[in-house]
């Protein structure tokens, strides 16, 4: 993951002393890169102890590593030259073609940053296990809930016994049933919704694999789920953490569903088949209006 993208998603799970290293970081990159232990102990109001810590909790070895991390990553980022600022905020009598700008500008870094940081490891496990689930048990609510309808229709099509759910009740039912062999995946972008963590608890309380999807690994979904593959949102005006992280949970499902197909490669040629041809009657010729 991008260094200054992790400190900003785990800030929030710090203690006290390290949060405030994290702000003063994201403040201003750049000056952290060039400040000295002590010099950024004082500026955050902590010590040069709480520094180190903090070094260590993001694995490196000590303030040196992060320095050259951070010159690195702020280094890179100001080569980009984006047409757009990232996160810039979009006013009511902005044209549309700054909010296409502002917009597209925000998805597209958030595609990379996912796809930078994501464990593909743990996308090879979670692939392998719905190839040869039983039953695969989808939950999300709000915005989430789309995401899931989206992968059960697209596991379903290559003949993968898929269901998603978006009423806690019917979830946590269907959970109560699954068993060894079977996947249960929770998606939440906060990793903090009851309900998505009660049904994935429930789910592995009964033996099935249960993987969380969330832009927070520390999360409380993330530590009741035998798997964790992470997202990453960003907020601009308008649109919420949790609205903004869509594209990043529909790109990380997509390399799994993909993943899932290669692995199931006969099965799912002739589905796709069969399906194509089942629907070809509801389509019309090339050139009729």
């Amino acid at each position: 993951m991008e260094l200054l993208n992790r400190i900003g998603i785990e800030q929030a799970e710090m203690p006290e002393a390290l949060r405030k290293v994290a702000e003063v970081i994201l403040a201003d990159s750049a000056e952290a890169a060039r400040s000295t232990i002590v010099d950024l102990a004082e500026r955050s109001g902590t010590s040069t102890a709480t520094i180190t810590r903090f070094c260590r909790a993001l694995g490196f070895g000590g303030y040196a590593e992060l320095r050259v991390a951070l010159a690195t990553e702020t280094g890179r980022v100001a080569q980009q030259r984006w047409e757009t600022d990232i996160g810039q905020e979009i006013l009511p009598g902005d044209g549309l073609d700054r909010v296409l700008g502002v917009v597209a500008g925000n998805d597209i870094r958030l595609i990379q940053e996912t796809a930078a940081q994501l464990d593909l490891a743990t996308v090879e496990k979670v692939a392998g296990a719905i190839a040869q689930a039983g039953r695969v048990l989808l939950f999300g609510v709000s915005s989430s809930a789309a995401v899931a309808s989206e992968m059960e229709y697209r596991l379903q099509r290559i003949r993968v016994p898929t269901w998603s759910r978006s009423d806690a009740h019917s979830a946590l039912t269907d959970a109560a049933l699954l068993g060894q062999g079977d996947v249960a995946i929770g998606i939440s972008h906060s990793g903090r919704t009851r309900e998505v963590i009660e049904v994935l608890a429930e789910a592995g309380s009964h033996g099935a694999i249960t993987v969380a999807v969330t832009s927070h690994p520390r999360s409380p979904l993330a530590e009741v789920a035998e798997l964790v593959v992470t997202t990453s949102s960003r907020e601009t005006t308008f649109r919420s953490d949790g609205f903004a992280a869509i594209h990043s949970q529909l790109l990380v499902l997509d390399v799994v569903y993909v993943s899932v197909a290669q692995r199931t490669y006969e099965r799912t040629r002739k589905a796709f088949d069969l399906t194509v041809r089942a629907v070809t009657g509801h389509r019309l010729p090339e050139g009729d209006m």
